[in-house]
């Protein structure tokens, strides 16, 4: 047991760093016949120890995939978090991220589910499943599904229907406008498959005349800029923009990209001129107070803490490199407004981003 822990935990440092995933996004498990140890919901990959990961009863976990969900999304997702609570063991603590149920459902030792803009420059295009069957034919492509228990479904169908046309489950699962999950029985398969993803897409890249290194910021605002801009939100959102994150002006885009983005950035930035009343208008549109706010001089994140300020700002740029690698594919699908209302009203998402 100790020897997986360690080796789990290894990873999860090695693919927890910025080029792979941000904030608290991402997750990795690890598994024999009756546990599956799964790392916590809103920790960070490269904080994680091996005493970290909450252990589940995979026997009791298996009770959710034959459980008749309710029609009400509130009410459904209520009972998996139920469902994946009474699965935890004893001996650990914390709650176990939601995409636990679909690490159990692969077969393999290990898995690390990770964001990378390379690997969602991608899955966050117009073309993305057909450049994916060209570029990485052994993948198995999942078309965007809400987060959580429906996405744990339709993949353990899609890897059962992958199985039974080849023979073997897939190593390399691409789950649109939302990641990569790589599985394999050692931690060298898991390290030789992420290099093979990486320079088959870095060529693809290339070829196209894109790269992660493509979006610059202009000059750095001055003190004075900021001082105003400050007290403009602090009229308008007082704790809510308590502190804010400052880059020169890079060009972010507009729209929702994926969960990570959404929850740590919002789904749309203000974009306006920048005064009290275009904000609070803003907030009564979209309902929530800008995460990101663009000036012609800047971009900045936006937070009750210098944190959650700093993540805002790191996701807007994540995005625009995102947006950047996809115009190789075609160009940026955003999420639906159905698809990024899940994700804002969502408890859970709500409770990592607290917990980061």
């Amino acid at each position: 047991m100790m020897e997986i822990l360690n080796t789990i935990t290894e990873l999860s440092h090695e693919f927890g760093t910025e080029e792979y995933v941000k904030a608290g996004g991402g997750n990795t498990s690890c598994k024999n016949e009756s546990t599956l140890w799964v790392k916590p919901s809103g920790t960070t990959l490269s904080g994680l120890k091996p005493e970290s990961f909450v252990a589940m009863d995979r026997a009791m976990l298996s009770r959710l995939y034959a459980a008749r969900p309710p029609e009400a999304a509130a009410e459904r997702e209520e009972m998996v978090k139920t469902m994946m609570a009474d699965a935890v063991k004893p001996e650990t603590a914390g709650r176990a991220s939601v995409e636990a149920p679909l690490h159990d459902s692969i077969s393999a030792r290990y898995v690390v589910h990770t964001h990378p803009a390379e690997v969602n420059g991608l899955t966050c295009a117009v073309g993305g499943q057909e450049a994916a069957a060209r570029l990485l034919p052994d993948a198995l492509w999942v078309p965007y599904v809400d987060p959580g228990y429906t996405l744990c479904m339709v993949v353990r169908e899609a890897i059962v229907a992958y199985k039974a046309e080849r023979r073997v489950e897939p190593a390399v699962i691409l789950l649109e406008n939302h990641g990569v999950f790589v599985a394999g029985d050692t931690p060298e398969e898991i390290r030789a498959t992420y290099a093979g993803i990486m320079s088959v897409l870095r060529a693809a890249y290339k070829a196209a005349g894109v790269g992660v290194g493509d979006v610059v910021c202009a000059d750095a605002p001055t003190d004075a800029e900021v001082a105003v801009w400050k007290r403009i939100m602090a009229d308008a959102f007082g704790e809510e923009a308590a502190f804010v994150a400052v880059s020169g002006r890079f060009d972010i885009g507009c729209g929702p990209i994926s969960p990570d983005h959404i929850v740590y950035a919002k789904s749309y930035p203000f974009e306006g001129v920048l005064s009290a009343d275009n904000l609070r208008a803003f907030k009564a549109l979209r309902g929530y107070a800008p995460r990101v706010v663009e000036t012609e001089r800047a971009v900045m994140g936006v937070g009750s803490s210098a944190k959650n300020a700093k993540l805002a700002l790191e996701l807007a740029f994540d995005g625009a490199v995102v947006r950047r690698l996809a115009k190789a594919f075609g160009g940026i699908k955003y999420l639906s407004d159905s698809q990024r209302g899940f994700i804002e009203n969502w408890e859970v998402e709500s409770y990592r981003a607290k917990q980061v």
